[in-house]
């Protein structure tokens, strides 16, 4: 299957003052109700997650990281590979409450999904689509499970019928910022939004964890 890479599903928060364009980030300070995901995801999550708001009242998604990410101790990051992290490693669920979009302006319905690290091939068809390889996918959660082993073509092929389509539902992750709050800046130059959050791994470290969640693909 030819995949071209999406980069980013639009969920965004903001910081400048309120206005009908305006998103913000709260914490969510419950876990994810027991019959919306299955009980083995629901016991490897946090308790406390992150809803995305648009405007004054409308809920774009919500997300729960996993309690503990396995990093690999002797990761030096470059400008293309940024985290520590493994291909197809679990790291979360994202609910979205209604019909949304990716970057590729591809449309993702409604329902809860698991949020998976994948590294985007480097090959001839994604040249200039983005600058980094550091992806995360969307798999519809009933098709997922913490202990199940993706490879990657299947992974992507999972995460394509997410979106319906022969191209797989991703975040772009950037650079992080060090912050222990969830926070959101703004790349003027490319439009982007990216959200800021932390992730611990199994050692009980902070892990930086940087999406870019509204903008423009590179292509």
């Amino acid at each position: 299957m030819k995949t071209v890479f999406a980069i980013a599903l639009g969920v965004v928060v903001a910081i400048s003052p309120a206005s009908a364009q305006d998103y913000r980030v709260e914490v969510i300070d419950a876990a994810p109700d027991a019959d919306e995901i299955s009980a083995e995801l629901a016991g490897v999550l946090h308790t406390e997650g992150y809803r995305v708001i648009r405007g004054t009242s409308r809920t774009v998604c919500e997300i729960w990281l996993t309690k503990n990410w396995e990093v690999t101790s002797d990761f030096e990051a470059t400008q293309e590979r940024l985290y520590p992290l493994t291909q197809g490693q679990l790291l979360g669920v994202m609910h979205l409450p209604r019909r949304g979009k990716d970057f590729r302006d591809q449309s993702i319905s409604s329902g809860w999904y698991t949020m998976r690290f994948a590294l985007q091939p480097v090959d001839g068809n994604h040249v200039g689509t983005s600058l980094t390889r550091d992806f995360v996918v969307l798999i519809e959660s009933e098709k997922d499970s913490p202990d199940k082993t993706w490879e990657p073509m299947a992974l992507m092929m999972a995460s394509a019928e997410a979106a319906g389509s022969t191209h797989p539902a991703m975040l772009c992750l950037q650079k992080s910022t060090e912050s222990a709050e969830p926070a959101v800046r703004h790349n003027e130059s490319l439009d982007w939004w990216i959200l800021h959050v932390n992730g611990r791994n199994a050692q009980n470290g902070t892990v930086p964890f940087d999406l870019v969640v509204a903008g423009q693909a590179l292509e």
